[in-house]
């Protein structure tokens, strides 16, 4: 038998040396960047439920350069439509999430000053990292150029008080991230009555200041210290344009809290908390309940008899979180949402629900004798109760405690910070678009 040898090969044998001494060295050479990679780029350890996630941190932020909110999002779910009958938007729970909003104080603008809390010191950050998960879907992101062709050529109206305004300029700057609206209209004190316009889409968006959405005196320095209601009169301010609007948003609720004399004809039916006035107290929930009423029959009277196509959204009631003195440093502390089980809806902002949704549903069946009007509920009730994190407070007004803590401090508690919780009422509202396209009117 004869056996091969194995022939050395100097070249092979140097070349496996040379290998052997440069291998340690190359470890230590890549060992120091790899740990400054790490240092710089912090991968992303996101637990998938809520339970597993802590609660957002205070973030000190640089007053001087706002963050830029912007991140690679994770993959996207799997997306239940808003027509799935199990899938219901309006239960569920907040939850974390890293990639935060779409837009922030430098980026949008026509934030009013008062909800810019970003840019004017809010000092932690966490209460932009949140979504809202209902309990059996997945609420998709916001797609501003989908919200934009639903409005292309048409003519969109917010009507109502300052919550109206809140969520309109919330839209505005979702819809800003891909298309800049023209300020094209603006009428009254403090810009009450304003209307843009987007070029890009021929597409129109307003506000218009109605705190009742019927008639109303509003007190004043110079005059009655309590409001005037005329319950059964629509108030033209807004009423009179309603033939060249294609979707209206309603939303009132904070303004019937305070004192006013109410009135149905040539008659005073009550009135709220009217100290030294021979009227009967009557309290307000009626009162919301008769002024809805007036508002959704007057848009079934001067757009359903005609024929033509209207949509018509109400936003539910927006709770307030104050905490102690309304004045005082500390109103409303919260830095993180409530659990879902941890606030109960209940009491007043229960009932200024109930008599909201009740009214869209009466609505709907009056509304159903014409095709072309339609009525939804935007029921953000109880995803607001659970945000108490996210209210100006004192950064409604710049730098609050520059100075140090004053005795006395102005808080905002009830209208949301931009960015803040407010957008997710608009990525409700664009599912409830995608629904009406999906379900055309009955006389289409």
């Amino acid at each position: 038998m004869v056996m091969k040898m194995g022939i050395s090969n100097p070249f092979k044998d140097q070349l496996h040396s040379l290998t052997k001494k440069l291998f340690p060295w190359t470890l230590y050479a890549l060992l120091p960047i790899a740990l400054l990679s790490l240092y710089l780029y912090p991968l992303p350890f996101l637990p998938s439920t809520e339970s597993e996630l802590p609660h957002s941190t205070t973030t000190i932020i640089s007053h001087s350069s706002p963050p830029s909110f912007t991140s690679t999002p994770p993959p996207l779910e799997k997306e239940n439509t808003f027509d799935t009958p199990t899938c219901d938007y309006f239960n569920g729970k907040w939850i974390r999430d890293r990639r935060g909003p779409l837009y922030n104080g430098t980026t949008c603008g026509t934030i009013k000053e008062g909800q810019n809390c970003i840019k004017h010191g809010r000092p932690d950050s966490g209460y932009l990292y949140w979504r809202w998960k209902p309990s059996e879907c997945k609420l998709p992101r916001f797609e501003p150029n989908t919200f934009l062709q639903f409005i292309e050529n048409k003519h969109m109206a917010f009507v109502g008080d300052s919550m109206a305004r809140n969520q309109l300029e919330s839209l505005l700057c979702l819809l800003s991230s891909v298309s800049t609206p023209d300020l094209v209209y603006t009428s009254g004190e403090d810009n009450k009555f304003r209307k843009w316009h987007f070029v890009s889409h021929n597409a129109s968006v307003s506000v218009y200041w109605s705190p009742f959405l019927v008639q109303g005196v509003e007190k004043s320095n110079d005059g009655p210290n309590h409001n005037k209601l005329y319950l059964d009169l629509v108030d033209e301010k807004w009423a009179k344009d309603m033939e060249k609007m294609d979707f209206i948003v309603l939303s009132i609720g904070h303004w019937f809290l305070h004192p006013a004399v109410y009135y149905e004809g040539d008659s005073v039916l009550g009135c709220h908390y009217c100290v030294g006035l021979n009227h009967t107290e009557i309290g307000f929930y009626d009162v919301l309940r008769k002024a809805l009423r007036t508002t959704l029959n007057s848009i079934i009277d001067r757009r359903g008899n005609k024929g033509s196509k209207i949509d018509v959204l109400v936003t539910t009631f927006s709770p307030a979180h104050f905490e102690g003195e309304w004045d005082k440093a500390g109103a409303c502390p919260k830095t993180k949402p409530y659990r879902s089980r941890e606030k109960e809806l209940e009491g007043m902002d229960s009932e200024m629900r109930k008599i909201e949704v009740e009214e869209v549903e009466d609505a709907k069946v009056k509304g159903s004798e014409f095709g072309g009007v339609r009525f939804e509920a935007l029921d953000v009730t109880k995803l607001a109760l659970l945000r108490p994190d996210g209210h100006p407070g004192p950064y409604m007004y710049p730098f609050p405690f520059a100075n140090g803590v004053p005795e006395r401090v102005q808080n905002d508690c009830v209208h949301w910070c931009l960015p803040g919780p407010i957008d997710t009422w608009n990525e409700i509202f664009l599912e409830i678009m995608k629904k009406w396209e999906d379900n055309p009117r009955t006389q289409e």
